[in-house]
Parts: structure tokens; sequence; C-alpha cells
């Protein structure tokens, strides 16, 4: 599922497509550390098992496109694509700093940074036929850890509220063919994680970052 190492560097090209694969030191639930892929291309001024750190030319490539309010410093790795319900977390080393939250819609990926450093990704729901998820940047508003909807009368656990009517990030079930009323599901465990980082006032910002990419190479693995 995760093709680019962050689903919003899929903008950038050049020397930052070269990151195409990631090794996690968390993936899912339970599973052990495995080892990194090399990355190949531009050489980064550090080494990790765990983390690919940009170089000045791929930071100012990416500073160029004018999309980030922050630009990354360093991405995790993970091995393979992750699949509906997976997510890697990975925040040992990295120091305090502001978290900024970007949702992919089209690659349907889930990027958190603090500082900079990309410390999480994970698969996500969206809502589409009618109850589409906005586009755009939204400071989260409130959070709330039992959340239950009024609305639907339905759990959302870990709830960071993005807008007035309801649309917020939130604890899922994310399996395939499953869809939000418009929030963005994540797996459970994730936005539990998640929701320890975020604080009111942090943005998140929700793009497409192109044509939908096809689906059946995680309906294959599934």
């Amino acid at each position: 599922m995760r093709w680019m190492t962050i689903a919003m560097l899929a903008a950038v090209g050049g020397c930052l497509v070269v990151h195409q694969s990631i090794a996690g030191a968390w993936v899912g639930s339970g599973a052990n550390p495995v080892s990194a892929a090399q990355a190949s291309g531009a050489h980064t001024p550090k080494q990790s098992p765990f983390r690919i750190y940009l170089d000045r030319a791929q930071r100012y490539e990416a500073a160029a496109t004018g999309r980030f309010r922050q630009v990354p410093l360093s991405l995790l790795r993970v091995d393979r694509r992750l699949h509906y319900g997976e997510f890697v977390w990975n925040d040992a080393g990295i120091p305090e700093g502001p978290i900024i939250i970007w949702v992919d819609l089209s690659t349907q990926l889930m990027s958190v940074l603090r500082g900079g450093h990309e410390i999480g990704t994970a698969v996500v729901l969206y809502g589409e036929d009618g109850k589409d998820t906005p586009l755009g940047s939204f400071p989260i508003r409130w959070k709330g850890r039992d959340h239950r909807s009024s609305l639907y009368d339905a759990p959302m656990p870990f709830t960071l509220r993005l807008t007035d009517d309801g649309v917020a990030i939130h604890g899922s079930n994310v399996r395939w063919g499953a869809a939000t009323h418009g929030c963005v599901g994540i797996p459970t465990e994730f936005a539990n994680r998640l929701f320890e980082q975020a604080q009111v006032g942090d943005v998140v910002t929700i793009v497409r970052s192109g044509p939908d990419r096809p689906r059946p190479d995680v309906l294959q693995s599934q």
C-alpha cells in the first residue's frame, strides 16, 4: 500500500523519488523490527536502519514545491507496502517539536511529523459517495479520548476534531471496502499514539496528490 517513503513527497519527484520502500521499526500490532532496504540514489547525510535523512538538495527540492508547512528532515523506512490496518511508528531519538499531520487521499496514507521528522505513517479510511472528506488545512479543534458519535451512535476513540460539522481523525477498523462519513479513520492503536502526541491547534493537511492509485496490489495481499 505504501509505495513512496512519505505520501506527501509523491509530488516532489526528482531525487526524492528514490525513497520507495521503508522498513519500519514498528509495524502493525506486535511486529518485530525488520531490516531496512538500502536506499539508492542521492547521498544522505546520516545513516540509520530505521530512517532516511534528507540531504540539503532534497530539502531544497521539497521546499521549492511550496507545499510544505515544514520541510521534512527525515523519513521512516519500511521494506514493503503497508496493507489495510497496518501502520509504522518510530519516534526513538526524535526530539520534541511541533506536530504536523499530512493525509493524502490518493495514496490513502497518513504521515505524522514531529519537528520535521516523520514518526508515524498509516493506511487510512476516508469518506466518499457524497460524504467526502474535505481537502485543505485544518487546525485540530478538540480532542476526545472516548468520544462517541451522537449522529451515528458509533465509537470514535481518540478523536481529533477538525471541523465544526464533526469531521475528525479517529480510531477505526481500517479494512478493505470500508469508508467513513467524511472522517479520516486510522488503526486504533495508531490513533492512540497520535492522540498522545497531537495537541489542539496542530495542523492537519488533507490533499489529493493526483489520480487515485489502483488498489489491486492491496487486494492480492489480503
